[in-house]
């Protein structure tokens, strides 16, 4: 039975496309709906750019029929306007001049006419979509860009055994994909399924106590290339800083796409910051020309204009944990590194006037295209599908892109853990050839010993 789905604004500033995801159905867009539309199309960031493309696609709908009488879609469906249901009586607690509760109007009115057939009110909004169930409406998010949660999602990483004589031989050639096998809760093996560029902790299945460390390639999974260096002197900490140290060091033509997820104090932008300096300070050797460094902000993209100053001086407050990162790397001395505030000061203002580290603002980085750059990406949680691949795509021949993030630490108003771009594109880049991943676990955190045992609590 074909249903009927009422589409709220929300859904068409996230995904402008949304009124031809729903097959053989029909989708309603109730009045208010264009007059929101109407209000955002001159709205700042992607908000309005998303508000005015979803605008072209009803102008194109209206030039081939009668919007209010409905337009047949392409691949099956039906698009129409609905202007009418303003009788519909609403309870006393829901105002009819709110234009969320004009558009559960729609759907009673909707609901009315058509009997027994289903009508779905659509929405990103959770609290349209509880007064929704108060009054009996169907409602569901869209999902169409929505990514696997949380604890299903890709982390780039597998822990497996391998018989003991293969273990032996790992170092010198690796060892076939298809000798390495997990176990059961009753120890019993299971085959594994691998994902390529993925890593890999093999233990020797006669002896836990042995370890290797590695990554898929091919038919093959092979020892790590840079276990043993020490980008600007640092030297990773635990399992999950090792398979990070190798996605990062690895250049650009293999690796020209690194995503990494993880909380808070698992050294990400600490770690992405430290490769970058010791391929441009410490042994330069032409690979990269710059490191740029952007950094989203959910308030800040569309109010950028509003801040005092140049463009470095709007965006600096946002690059402040760039700053606190690059002293604790530039002055590697612990117990001397606050001494002189002043001397530390200057070193890092230093690196940023020979232009070795740039920043940029997310607003100014679309239509560019970046050659020989190692482009850190922070906190791209907040970014939306969108966002990102108009981030991966300005990449030029030897640019490396570091996607930086947590999904579980997101401001976007309009995101969430399955929707925010640093989860999309780490789903959909799966299996690419150019991609590697690498999720940090909670136990991994190496801020300091507050902030690990609070992750691990709160």
């Amino acid at each position: 039975m074909a249903k009927t789905y009422v589409i709220d604004t929300n859904v068409l500033i996230q995904a402008p496309y949304a009124l031809f995801c729903f097959e053989e159905n029909q989708v309603v867009l109730p009045l208010a709906v264009l007059e929101e539309l109407d209000g955002l199309k001159k709205a700042e960031g992607e908000r309005g750019a998303n508000a005015r493309e979803a605008i072209r696609h009803l102008e194109k709908l209206r030039l081939k029929g009668n919007l209010l009488a409905g337009v047949a879609l392409e691949k099956g469906g039906m698009v129409r306007v609905e202007a009418n249901c303003v009788d519909q009586v609403l309870p006393e607690s829901l105002p009819e001049d709110k234009m969320d509760n004009r558009i559960l109007k729609v759907c009673l009115g909707i609901r009315e006419k058509l009997g027994k057939e289903p009508v779905i009110l659509v929405t990103k909004d959770i609290v349209l979509r509880l007064k929704a169930q108060m009054l009996g409406i169907p409602a569901e998010d869209f999902s169409r860009e929505q990514v696997p949660g949380q604890t299903d999602q890709y982390t780039g990483r597998k822990i497996c055994y391998v018989p003991e004589e293969l273990f032996k031989e790992f170092k010198k050639k690796g060892v076939p994909v298809s000798a390495a096998y997990q176990v059961d809760g009753q120890g019993n093996p299971l085959p594994v399924e691998f994902t390529e560029n993925e890593f890999v902790v093999l233990y020797a299945d006669q002896s836990l106590k042995k370890s290797h460390l590695g990554r898929v390639e091919g038919e093959k999974i092979l020892p790590l290339a840079y276990r043993k260096a020490t980008p600007y002197g640092v030297t990773p900490r635990n399992c999950g800083q090792y398979f990070l140290q190798e996605a990062l060091m690895l250049p650009a033509q293999k690796a020209p796409l690194v995503i990494v997820k993880g909380m808070a104090g698992t050294a990400k932008t600490f770690y992405s910051l430290a490769v970058g300096l010791e391929k441009l300070v410490n042994n330069p050797t032409g690979e990269y020309r710059r490191i740029l460094i952007s950094r989203p902000n959910a308030q800040f993209d569309a109010d950028i204009g509003f801040l005092p100053g140049d463009e470095q001086e709007k965006i600096s407050p946002l690059m402040r944990p760039i700053m606190d990162n690059l002293e604790q790397l530039i002055d590697s001395d612990e117990k001397e590194r606050y001494r002189d505030e002043a001397e530390l000061k200057g070193k890092v203002e230093e690196i940023f006037a020979r232009g070795i580290i740039q920043t940029e603002a997310l607003n100014f980085v679309r239509g560019r295209s970046f050659v020989q750059t190692y482009f850190i990406v922070d906190e791209a949680q907040n970014m939306t599908p969108k966002q990102i691949k108009g981030i991966i795509t300005r990449a030029g021949k030897g640019t490396k892109v570091i996607l930086l993030g947590d999904p579980n630490q997101i401001d976007c108003p309009f995101l969430d853990e399955k929707t925010n771009g640093l989860s999309y594109a780490s789903e959909h880049m799966k299996g690419s050839p150019y991609c590697y991943q690498i999720t940090l676990s909670a136990d991994e955190c190496e801020r300091s010993v507050l902030a690990n045992d609070a992750i691990l609590r709160l």
